[in-house]
């Protein structure tokens, strides 16, 4: 373990599901901590803020710093405030995503903006979706948090992001850039801000075709844990598999 640095640990089907923590990953985390090494968790979940998802992981006894936790939705915003500096933007989203725009100062309106960004939205309605849609049909530049189809919950896996997305895909004929996993930008402010080689980081994830492919494409090595989205025979058959895979993440012992 002391041969990485950054432990990036998606969230989502990994460290937990839904409201229930998985009891390997805590478990897991409290060991790599007591080494001196604070992970970071990576998530394509956009609804949440960092404070909020630092009491998430606290209610699972996880302590962390908010500065250890990256999600699209911060992921996003720190993208276009680099690609459209001083364009409005339209959100579908939640808390989180709001957020993360205002803290990159970027203004936020319902009418004729620059960019329509697109995260979950658990009260979605047709109006959002029309109105993102005529904005983007008007000229808007696309940009969504990520392109989950589904994700894990205590009760099974549910609509993500990426369903509704293909919803105004198919209603605007525009395709969205994508900014979180299997995109590798959530990876790369991590290393900008903190100076990691790429030798020192490592993606460990459930889910195939985003955590583990964010973390090949990034060029990293990377961890597939069973038990998530992603079956083990379906990775192990892979073109690309992942560096190491594993039933636990209690196996893990001087990877």
């Amino acid at each position: 373990m002391d041969h990485y640095k950054a432990i990036c640990l998606d969230l989502d089907g990994t460290v937990y599901r839904g409201v229930e923590p998985i009891p390997e990953a805590v478990s897991f985390i409290a060991s790599t901590q007591a080494r001196g090494v604070e992970p970071y968790f990576i998530t394509n979940n956009s609804s949440m803020t960092r404070q909020q998802l630092q009491e998430k992981l606290a209610s699972f006894g996880i302590r962390t710093d908010t500065a250890h936790i990256m999600t699209s939705a911060i992921a996003v915003a720190k993208y276009c405030e680099a690609n459209y500096p001083g364009a409005s933007v339209m959100m579908i989203g939640e808390k989180g995503l709001e957020e993360a725009l205002l803290l990159e100062g970027i203004e936020l309106t319902d009418d004729n903006p620059d960019v329509v960004v697109m995260g979950i939205d658990r009260a979605i309605t047709y109006a959002k979706l029309a109105n993102a849609c005529l904005a983007i049909r008007a000229g808007a530049h696309f940009v969504a948090t990520n392109s989950d189809q589904a994700f894990p919950t205590e009760k099974g896996l549910v609509p993500g992001n990426g369903s509704f997305v293909k919803l105004m895909e198919s209603a605007t004929g525009k395709t969205p850039v994508f900014v979180g996993k299997p995109e590798s930008d959530m990876l790369g402010f991590i290393q900008q801000e903190k100076g990691y080689r790429k030798e020192e980081m490592i993606m460990v994830g459930d889910n195939y075709d985003t955590d583990i492919q964010a973390g090949i494409r990034f060029g990293i090595d990377t961890l597939h844990v069973a038990g998530g989205v992603s079956s083990t025979k379906d990775v192990l058959l892979k073109e690309q598999p992942p560096t190491y895979h594993l039933q636990s993440l209690m196996e893990w012992n001087g990877i």
